[in-house]
């Protein structure tokens, strides 16, 4: 027997567990859910089975029949072609197939892995075995190129084929952890979608040699490990296998996060976790300890974990994230914040949270895997609590921070979001403003948003003992079975999010009552729900979950209403950039200005009279439906500002017919200026 020792939040640690476990063959009776939540005990709410939704018609099912046909098929082709990529290449070398060197970032190898989660989870959807047999090919292989002790990161194995050498974790920039965080997440979510362990024994041996590896190291060694995928890819070994050593080494990752002299908000260890109270350091990094530590919470319970979670949340939403939900608004930045006495205590950031309010537009930095964090740290929040102002912020950033990563035709991409492009900034940008089909210098974020669309009807509903949750709303048909194990199924009829109507159609129900759980959203005002045909006398609250309970039978029909309306927001006049401007927000929707709407003119002087009408008209972009957002606005005479920095007002403007569009669609029309800000007239 063996054991870790160690302090999280005053509880000592210290687990013995007896040497046998579950064996994988006992987990086929769990649900076969994308984040198994369904035996966390501290979680209100879990997924349904990976197979449970389909989609049929709408907003959800367009994305998806884009993801099936062309960003998967595309994403695998790219992963899988060493003339591009090289990421599939490293693998043959590494185990001897091929000959050759480690070529890519560190972190290919965990790319290559998101994007065998997003074929596991579109084989799930879609039951297509040619997806398993390009899965089996590739996973062969990846299996042969594992260290006999479980390590498995190709640019050290490469190199330790050369020099015989078996060092590993030496720089303080590793991805290792990283990449074997992503697979033990594919591994999990493969093992869920085809019944097979041969990932997710792969998974399984590099989770034991992380184990191992830790038990050993010292906390300066085991903090060279940065962006902490591996937090929530240990917690999903554990749901899989349930071997307690995973759980441990969970609790152990968080334990020691912060005890070094020398850490960095860079990678969220200058500070203890439990002793952070604001939103510092990379983005992405943060939202994935975020996420990491709410799935540890789930399986504990530990209240100084949720604490801390709840602090970290309150503050990025008043303070810190975009209307877009998007995170870290600073390319590069300081921490704590530029403003210490003592310049050692003053570290340079990348893709960083900058201070309360601190948002710019034309930089703003918001990298899609950013925003991605984001999502899946609200998913979880909202497993755990059942509350809808999760939801309502992962459905944010899904609709807008996270599809503005992607073409309309899921082939080209985006690092980074910003609200506002023009083609005068005096500087050139670190990553394009037009989207490209590979990102060259950090491919991350093209395999995660692939896998995240290809995921998102697993964040649809969730169940509990009660009944169904309705999370996101879209075109689809359930079929799944409620905590109590009393099947339902149903189906959603919707042109959500470009109306708030939606109709639900049960098809079979439970012997028993039970609750279906409607989120009203926080955006939407006098929303109504009817159950055939009569008002359900329900209160229907924005930002909070309804339910409406009672014996159900075949052909009952609900009936929401999410009144739509455009609304002109403003945000905190501490937030410089924003001051006497607006944008504007129809249901989840943020819609933008973009030059290819007003030719021959400047959108950078259009100003939004406060009292602006806007009307809904459906539009094509790339062959995807949406809706548009028509209206009469002032335009400002244009002036040369050419070597000017300031001069003498002059009002002279006339009235002109603008058209917003989705913000998730700008620069799909070819190159673009956007502006999601524009001066407001009162």
């Amino acid at each position: 027997m063996r054991r870790f020792i160690a302090t999280l939040g005053g509880i000592l640690v210290c687990s013995v567990w007896p040497s046998l476990f579950l064996p994988l063959n006992d987990v086929q009776a769990q649900e076969k859910s994308l984040m198994n939540t369904s035996r966390s005990t501290h979680a209100k709410l879990h997924s349904p089975d990976m197979k449970a939704l389909s989609w049929t018609k709408g907003f959800w099912a367009d994305r998806f029949k884009v993801a099936r046909e062309t960003m998967v098929p595309n994403m695998w082709a790219i992963y899988n072609d060493a003339k591009i990529s090289h990421a599939f290449k490293n693998f043959e070398i590494a185990a001897g197939l091929d000959t050759g060197s480690h070529t890519g970032p560190s972190f290919h190898d965990g790319d290559y892995y998101k994007t065998l989660e997003a074929m596991a989870s579109m084989y799930a959807s879609t039951g297509d075995p040619k997806l398993t047999i390009l899965m089996d090919k590739a996973i062969a292989v990846i299996a042969k190129s594992q260290r006999e002790d479980g390590y498995i990161y190709t640019k050290a194995m490469i190199e330790q084929r050369k020099t015989g050498s078996n060092n590993q974790f030496q720089d303080r920039l590793s991805f290792e952890a990283y990449n074997i965080g992503h697979l033990m997440t594919a591994g999990c979510v493969h093992y869920r979608a085809t019944g097979k362990t041969n990932l997710l024994e792969v998974a399984k041996r590099a989770t034991d040699y992380l184990y191992n590896f830790y038990q050993k190291a010292s906390p300066a060694l085991a903090r060279n490990a940065i962006c902490p995928s591996h937090y929530m890819g240990v917690i999903e070994m554990y749901r899989s296998t349930k071997d307690p050593r995973y759980l441990e080494l969970a609790q152990h990752l968080i334990a020691i996060k912060g005890k070094i002299e020398d850490g960095t908000d860079d990678n969220q260890d200058r500070i203890p976790f439990l002793q952070q109270t604001k939103v510092k350091g990379h983005a992405v990094r943060a939202n994935y300890l975020f996420a990491g530590v709410a799935d540890l919470y789930a399986e504990t319970g530990n209240d100084s974990l949720m604490h801390t979670l709840n602090l970290m949340w309150d503050d990025l939403t008043a303070h810190k994230m975009y209307i877009t939900g998007g995170c870290g608004s600073l390319y590069d930045g300081t921490s704590p914040d530029g403003t210490s006495y003592d310049p050692a205590e003053v570290q340079k950031i990348h893709q960083a949270f900058g201070r309360d309010y601190q948002l710019p537009n034309f930089t703003a930095h918001n990298e899609t895997c950013a925003n991605i964090g984001n999502v899946m740290w609200n998913w979880r929040m909202l497993q755990i609590t059942g509350e809808a102002k999760y939801a309502d912020v992962m459905e944010l950033a899904l609709f807008n921070s996270v599809l503005s990563g992607i073409s309309l035709d899921g082939t080209k991409f985006l690092y980074t979001n910003p609200l506002s492009y023009a083609d005068d900034l005096p500087f050139k940008q670190r990553w394009s403003k037009d989207r490209v089909p590979y990102i060259g210098l950090s491919n991350c974020c093209p395999p995660n948003v692939v896998r995240t669309i290809a995921e998102v009807g697993d964040y649809a509903y969730s169940i509990s003992e009660k009944g169904v949750w309705f999370n996101l709303y879209g075109g689809n048909t359930l079929r799944t079975k409620l905590g109590n194990g009393q099947k339902v199924s149903l189906d959603q009829e919707t042109n959500y999010p470009w109306d708030g109507n939606i109709r639900v159609t049960l098809k079979e129900n439970a012997a028993k009552p039970y609750s279906l759980f409607f989120r009203i959203p926080g955006w939407t005002k006098n929303a109504e729900l009817k159950v055939n045909g009569v008002l359900s006398g329900v209160a229907l609250q924005p930002g909070q979950y309804a339910e409406i309970s009672r014996k159900w039978k075949k052909g009952d029909v609900l009936e929401l209403v999410l009144p739509m309306e455009a609304q002109l927001v403003e945000s905190n006049p501490l937030v410089e950039e924003n001051r006497n401007q607006v944008a504007v927000k129809r249901g989840p929707v943020v819609y933008c200005l973009e030059s290819k709407d007003l030719p021959g003119q400047r959108i950078f002087n259009v100003c939004i009279p406060s009292s602006i009408q806007l009307k809904a008209s459906p539009i094509k972009i790339e062959g995807a439906e949406m809706m548009a957002l028509e209206g009469e606005a002032k335009l400002v005479e244009h002036q040369d500002w050419t070597n000017v920095l300031y001069r003498t007002l002059e009002d002279k403007s006339v009235s002109t017919p603008i058209r917003l569009i989705p913000y998730f669609a700008w620069g799909n029309r070819g190159h673009a200026e956007m502006s999601v800000w524009l001066p407001v007239s009162r």
